[in-house]
Order: C-alpha cells, then sequence, then structure tokens
C-alpha cells in the first residue's frame, strides 16, 4: 500500500507530456505570434516541455527559409513571454522549432508537412504523439482536415502514438453551422481527440470559481434562488475592433463573445457540484445549465444590442464604429449586447442572469457579481442604511483578478449608520507565485490530454441554441447608440430599472 501523504505530494506536481511535437497551422498569425509561441517558451522556462519536442509551423507565407522565422520566433517569444527571458533556454528551444512554407489546398505542401514530421519523430523518439494547433479562419478547416485525413498524419493506428486538434472559436456561427462543423471534425478525429479552446476558461481566477463554490462551504447554503436576486455578468472592454474588422462586422458582440465566453461563465456559476472533476463530469454538469437557460418571453424587452459611437476613452478621441477602417457606413452589426437570462432548474428557479458585453466602455473589465437578497425587516431607521446596498460577492476575472466580498458595517460613531464595505482579495498579493497566462495552461492541458477545461461538442451547440434566437429576433433592427467611454446604451440602464435593479458599476 502506498504512502498517502507522498500520493497527495505527487499529485500536486506538475504533469510533463510525453515526447511530441506541436504542429501550428497559421503560425505567423496574430494569435501564434501573441499568445502561442509565448507561452511554449513559458513552458519551456518552468520545465514543463518533455525532452525531444518540436514545434512544426505551417503558413501560407513563404518567409525564405527557416532563418527569418527563427527571427519572427524569437521576437514573438521575447515579447509575449511572461516569465524572466533567458537566452540559454530560448536557444534550446530555438533547435526545436521548423517551419514548412505552404497552402491548405496544395497536395504537394502537406506531402512534405508529412515529411518533415516523419524526420523529426524519427531524430526525437517522439513516436507518432502529434497536437494540430488550428490558429486559421474557420473556412480554411474543412481543407485542412482533408490534408490531414489525406496524408494519413490524423491516424492514430497508422503512426501509433496520440493524435489531437485543437480547435479556436468561433465554433460556427449558428447552430446549424456549428453541428456540421462537428461531424466533418469527428470523421476526421476521435471525438475524445478534439479539443475546442475558449481561452477564458484557461484563467485562473475562472477556474477558481470551482474552488470557491465547492471547496468553502460558506458559500453553498447561500448559492440559491432562497438568497440570491440576481447575478450580473459583465466583459466590457476599453478598445474598439483593432483588426477584427471583417471578422468583427460578420460576427458581432454576441456571436463574438457571449455566445462562448459569457455562457460558459455561466454555466461554472450555476452549474451543480460534480461527483469529480473528471472532464466529462464537469462538462455534464455545465450541459444541465446550459440547457436549462430559457430567454425573455419578450426579447424585444430583455436585451439590448447597441453600436458605438465616437467619444472619449481614458482621456483620449475615439471613433465610433462606422469609423472604423474597413467597415461599412450603413452596419448594423452589435458592438454591445446584454440579455436577462434565466436558469429553469431547481436552484435558481426566478433568478435572473444579467449578461452583458461591450467594447469602447469606460474600462476593461470581466467580472461575476452575486447580488443577494437584502435582509428583511431591517431593524433600523431609515436613514440609518440608506448607503446600505445588496450584499454581493464579486469575482473578478480580469483585470484586477480576485475576489471581494461587499457587506454592510456600522460607520465609527456615536449614531447606529451602516454603509457598504469591502473584503478584497487579489490574487498578486496573496500567492507568491504568478499565475501562468490561460493559453500556456491550455496548451499544456492539450499536450498531456486533460480535457477538463475544453467544452464539448454538446456545449458548443447547445450555447448556439441560446444565441440563434436572439440573433433572430434582432435581424434587421438597428442598435442602440451609446457613446465611447460609456457603460453602453440607455435602453440597457432601464431593461434593469423596470426590474427594480441596476448595472453594477465595476
Amino acid at each position: 500500500m502506498g504512502n498517502p501523504l507522498r500520493t497527495a505530494q505527487d499529485r500536486r506536481l506538475p504533469r510533463i507530456p510525453e515526447p511530441c511535437a506541436l504542429v501550428i497551422f497559421g503560425v505567423t498569425g496574430d494569435l501564434s505570434r501573441k499568445k502561442l509561441i509565448p507561452a511554449v517558451y513559458d513552458l519551456a522556462n518552468r520545465g514543463l516541455l518533455p525532452p525531444g519536442f518540436v514545434v512544426v509551423g505551417f503558413a501560407r507565407a513563404d518567409w525564405g527559409g527557416e532563418g527569418d522565422f527563427e527571427s519572427l520566433a524569437y521576437a514573438a517569444a521575447k515579447k509575449g513571454a511572461r516569465t524572466p527571458w533567458r537566452e540559454d533556454v530560448w536557444q534550446r528551444l530555438n533547435s526545436q522549432f521548423h517551419f514548412v512554407p505552404g497552402s491548405f489546398d496544395d497536395d504537394g505542401d502537406f506531402d512534405k508537412l508529412a515529411e518533415t514530421l516523419d524526420d523529426l519523430r524519427e531524430r526525437n523518439g517522439i513516436t507518432g504523439n502529434t497536437a494540430f494547433y488550428f490558429s486559421i479562419p474557420p473556412a480554411a478547416f474543412p481543407l485542412v482536415l482533408n490534408q490531414l485525413n489525406r496524408t494519413g498524419l490524423a491516424d492514430n493506428a497508422k503512426l501509433g502514438g496520440w493524435r489531437r486538434v485543437v480547435v479556436e472559436k468561433p465554433f460556427g456561427h449558428d447552430y446549424a453551422s456549428a453541428v456540421s462543423l462537428n461531424e466533418l471534425v469527428d470523421d476526421v478525429f476521435n471525438p475524445q481527440d478534439v479539443y475546442r479552446i475558449d481561452h477564458y476558461l484557461g484563467k485562473e481566477t475562472v477556474q477558481n470559481i470551482l474552488a470557491l463554490r465547492f471547496a468553502n462551504s460558506l458559500f453553498e447554503p447561500v448559492w440559491n434562488s432562497k438568497y440570491v436576486d440576481s447575478v450580473q455578468i459583465t466583459m466590457a472592454e476599453d478598445v474598439g475592433i483593432g483588426t477584427r474588422a471583417a471578422f468583427y462586422d460578420a460576427s458581432g458582440a454576441a456571436r463574438d463573445v457571449l455566445q462562448n465566453h459569457l455562457l460558459q461563465l455561466l454555466a461554472l456559476v450555476g452549474m451543480e457540484e460534480p461527483t469529480s472533476f473528471d472532464p466529462q463530469e464537469v462538462r455534464a454538469e455545465k450541459l444541465k445549465v446550459l440547457k436549462a437557460i430559457s430567454l425573455p418571453a419578450d426579447i424585444s424587452k430583455g436585451s439590448v444590442r447597441g453600436q458605438y459611437l465616437p467619444g472619449w476613452v481614458a482621456g483620449e478621441r475615439a471613433p465610433g464604429y462606422l469609423e472604423e477602417a474597413n467597415i461599412p457606413p450603413d452596419s448594423k452589426t452589435e458592438t454591445y449586447a446584454a440579455v436577462r437570462l434565466g436558469i429553469q432548474n431547481r436552484r435558481w428557479a426566478g433568478v435572473p442572469f444579467y449578461v452583458r458585453v461591450g467594447k469602447r466602455m469606460p474600462r476593461r473589465v470581466t467580472e461575476i457579481a452575486i447580488l443577494f437578497k437584502q435582509a428583511p425587516h431591517l431593524p433600523f431607521d431609515p436613514a440609518d442604511v440608506e448607503m446600505l446596498g445588496h450584499n454581493q460577492l464579486v469575482i473578478r476575472v480580469q483585470p484586477d483578478e480576485g475576489v471581494v466580498l461587499k457587506f454592510g458595517s456600522k460607520v465609527p460613531g456615536t449614531a447606529m449608520e451602516v454603509r457598504d464595505i469591502a473584503m478584497d482579495f487579489q490574487y498578486g498579493e496573496a500567492f507568491t507565485e504568478s499565475s501562468p497566462e490561460a493559453y500556456e495552461r491550455l496548451v499544456l492541458d492539450v499536450l498531456i490530454g486533460d480535457r477538463t477545461l475544453f467544452p464539448d461538442a454538446a456545449e458548443v451547440e447547445q450555447s448556439w441554441r441560446v444565441i440563434d434566437p436572439l440573433e433572430a429576433a434582432w435581424a434587421g433592427t438597428t442598435p442602440e447608440p451609446y457613446r465611447s467611454g460609456e457603460w453602453g446604451p440607455r435602453a440597457s440602464d432601464e431593461m434593469l430599472a423596470r426590474e427594480g435593479r441596476a448595472w453594477r458599476r465595476a
């Protein structure tokens, strides 16, 4: 019988993947340069990559040989690294970076990729273990999947080891397209080897929702409709659309963020306790919540879509959405979306979940606010508690990661005056070790085969079942205007005011 203490210590040690290859399609794009390459460096710097690990980049652009790609990778890693820069670590890692220029529709280029991987496997002793990362537009998925199938690169039986594929959001643009894409991916890869990435689930504060709820007896007794008045989930950005005009104007705020990031946060808040943190158990409980979501009976009154006008953000002049480069002057795409959702189960029936996302807001913040019901029959004079609001538990996802508990306390003095105070926990102050960046955690999970933080096909499809009726109701309507630097359209405030509530000002 093993030593229980030793076993517990072993479980706390980080897992090191088996020797493997990571193939990044679209390796010269923004996501790869800003997130993936820095994540690989940080993993190497933390000693979490196996011996013989190799990265193979594939992209349409011909960079003129390995030397130019090495320069691109070096600049990307050094600029984006979150761990201290160590030249010796980079030099060891750099020798394992390789680039194959090619087009997704060129059989010869994929044959070259297959030959390169065969050679690297033989030299590095990594058998067939390979993760394919699709850092490419969704329209290119079918081409790449067909090429992987044709060359046998996705065939576990042929080359041994494991094959995994990582697919970035958006996973489809509605329910029907998500189903079709799932079927396409599942034709080439085993469903257990498909990793649909939502980088929000890699954030420490998002994972802490599970710890906060299920590792403490303090919160569970009041985590229900008897005590909770409402829940607000906010993702506000102070920036515009940047260089994403083509994608953003075709999707909008609801498809871009609400369908994935915010519904995932809602599921984590609303889910029941799983029997374990096994990936299947966690996903099963989240799926129950997604299936129980209800939309407003009158979507026109229970939701708001907006579009930002010119204004001021952080003291700087900001253009309106229609003034952004490559945006049609008559675009009706929303840059702000808010909706009142419900969860129709015993725990949450009657509790409104207000979810909102917006660009060009006063500041960048993502948070989940649990607002509790006010205490009944207060034995205080109304003037003594006029500064007292709802008790709140606020989980800050970004940028000031932490948890805030707001409750009433007596103001020092001779009078019985009660007002809100806050107990503030911040990750950066409570722990000495730094949190890994979301992509660092998620890339490592792909390489070790841990699917806990990756939504499965059923979750994605069910999320679209929530969004599709919203999109249908909004079709042909004009977004409500709001000035850059404001917290969204006036109609959004009015939506909550009709129910005697107000948005929390983050």
